[in-house]
């Protein structure tokens, strides 16, 4: 009959305190390049308006694609985060309608650009019948490196076609440098 052998706990070498070494590094590494993709490459971003609906769901949390004008310009029907121009501190999600060069006019809600009437099957109206400030508009001439934004819920967004500053004076538009990044859908 074999004797059995006791149970000893094990002793620690020398290679466990490196192997601990090792993994505080991954980890540590982890961290920094979670923190390095988020600064500089995609952030979440949560929706906490309805002007954007049915598009962009309100509390629905989206990725937001900060390299997304490196080497470009927004183009129309590009959904933007950027600094909201009348409320400091906050960020706002809207839709591109019109970029540098675009002539945009709105006429009885519906949208023209450079004087043709725009497709939008994203643009909702709760009160169709209803002319609101914004529902008549232009023309307005987009200047370079600025661009024109509206939300998808029309007769409840705020954006370039009411905005006014301190003084009263209307602002239409968003300069591309304060783009914050695109919006990725995932639908």
């Amino acid at each position: 009959m074999q004797k059995k052998k006791a149970y000893f706990p094990r002793r620690f070498k020398k290679n466990d305190a490196l192997s601990g070494k090792r993994f505080l590094s991954v980890v540590l590494f982890g961290v920094a390049v979670a923190l390095v993709l988020r600064a500089f490459i995609v952030d979440i971003i949560q929706v906490t308006s309805g002007s954007m609906q049915p598009t962009v769901n309100l509390g629905v949390r989206y990725l937001l694609n900060k390299t997304a004008y490196w080497f470009g310009k927004p183009r129309r029907n590009d959904i933007i985060a950027f600094p909201s121009p009348v409320l400091k501190g906050h960020s706002l999600v809207k839709r591109v309608i019109a970029i540098e060069g675009d002539t945009i006019e709105i006429k009885k809600k519906e949208v023209f650009i450079n004087d043709v009437k725009t497709k939008e099957p994203f643009a909702y109206h709760s009160r169709d019948t209803v002319i609101l400030v914004g529902d008549n508009l232009g023309p307005l001439e987009i200047p370079k490196d600025m661009v024109f934004v509206m939300g998808d819920n029309r007769d409840e967004s705020e954006d370039s076609r009411d905005w006014k500053d301190g003084n009263g004076a209307h602002i239409y538009f968003i300069p591309v440098s304060k783009i914050m990044g695109r919006i990725i859908l995932l639908h």
